[in-house]
C-alpha cells in the first residue's frame, strides 16, 4: 500500500489549527512537511504527524516554542523525562480540583436538602486544597525533601475512592488506639507497638517512604503542634500523646533490637575469631 500524505488543509481540519499556523511551524522548522504534490504543495507523511502531535502536546503544557523545538529533537529519555515531570503535575491538577468538586457537591447538598452533616464529613475534602493552611504548612517544612516530592507524585494519582479508603484505614487505626488508651494498655504493649506499626505502614503505603526514625520525628509534631493535637484530640482527649508516646516507644524498641542484633554479631564475628586464632 502506497504511503497516505496528508495535505495541509487536512491537516488543519484534523488538528484544529489555522492554516497559517501550519505554514509558521514550517518556516521556523519545528514540523516540516516531508514532501511536497507535484503542484509544490505541502504534504505531511506519518512522521510529521506524530511530530506534530508531539509538539500540541507539549505546547497545551504551556511550552514556548523555543522549548518545544529543543524537546523534539532531544533524545527520546528527555522528552519522556520533561513528559513524566508534566502528568505528575496534572495529576496533582486533578486531584486539587477533586478535592474542590467535592465541597462543591457537599455544599450543594446542603443548600438543596439541607442534609444534616458532621464537621468532618462538611470539610472533607479541604485538606487536599492548594491554598489550604496543611498543604502550605506540610510545604514550608518539607518542601525540598525526597519524602514531600514522593507524596506529592503517590496522592496526585489518587482518586476519590482511594481518598475514602485512606481516610478510613487512618480512623480505624485512631479508633483502635483510642480503646488501648481507654484500656490504660501501656505504650510498651504488644498490641500497642503493633498499631503503632499499622500507623508506619499506613504512612509508607500511601503517602511515602516511613522509616521508624522518621516516624517518631512526624509523630512528635502530633504534640507539638495544636492543629495535629485537635485532629487526634477530637476522638478522645489525651489521643495524640498517647499515639505519639506509642509511636516513640516502637521506633526505640526497634532501634534497641538491631543495636542487639548488631552487638550480637560482632560478637559472634568476635569469638570465631578467637576460636581460629586458638586453633592456629
Amino acid at each position: 500500500m502506497p504511503p497516505r500524505y496528508l495535505t495541509v488543509g487536512q491537516v488543519a481540519a484534523s488538528t484544529h489549527l489555522t492554516v497559517r499556523a501550519l505554514h509558521h511551524y514550517d518556516a521556523i522548522g519545528l514540523v516540516r512537511p516531508s514532501h511536497r504534490s507535484p503542484a509544490g504543495y505541502r504534504l505531511y507523511a506519518e512522521q510529521d504527524l506524530r511530530r506534530l502531535q508531539q509538539v500540541l502536546v507539549f505546547r497545551e503544557l504551556g511550552f514556548g516554542l523555543d522549548e518545544v523545538r529543543a524537546l523534539i529533537d532531544a533524545p527520546p529519555e528527555r522528552r519522556r523525562d520533561a513528559l513524566l515531570t508534566q502528568r505528575a503535575a496534572l495529576l496533582e491538577r486533578r486531584r486539587h480540583a477533586d478535592a474542590i468538586l467535592e465541597a462543591v457537591d457537599a455544599t450543594l447538598r446542603t443548600l438543596e436538602t439541607n442534609e444534616a452533616m458532621t464537621t468532618d464529613t462538611l470539610f472533607r475534602g479541604t485538606d487536599r486544597f492548594a491554598n489550604g493552611e496543611y498543604a502550605q504548612e506540610a510545604e514550608r517544612r518539607w518542601g525540598d525533601s525526597d519524602a514531600w516530592k514522593t507524596a506529592r507524585q503517590r496522592t496526585g494519582g489518587y482518586s476519590k475512592d482511594d481518598w475514602a479508603r485512606i481516610e478510613r484505614e487512618a480512623d480505624a487505626i485512631s479508633t483502635e488506639f483510642l480503646a488501648a488508651m481507654q484500656q490504660n494498655r501501656s505504650v510498651d504493649d504488644e498490641i500497642v507497638r503493633a498499631l503503632a506499626e499499622r500507623h508506619r505502614a499506613h504512612i509508607d503505603r500511601w503517602h511515602y517512604p516511613c522509616s521508624h526514625a522518621m516516624h517518631a520525628q512526624v509523630a512528635a509534631l502530633y504534640t507539638a503542634d495544636p492543629r495535629f493535637q485537635a485532629h487526634y484530640d477530637r476522638h478522645g482527649v489525651g489521643l495524640a500523646a498517647y499515639i505519639e508516646a506509642a509511636i516513640r516507644a516502637n521506633a526505640d524498641a526497634v532501634a534497641a533490637d538491631q543495636t542487639t542484633g548488631q552487638t550480637t554479631d560482632r560478637a559472634s564475628d568476635s569469638a570465631s575469631d578467637d576460636d581460629t586464632n586458638v586453633r592456629e
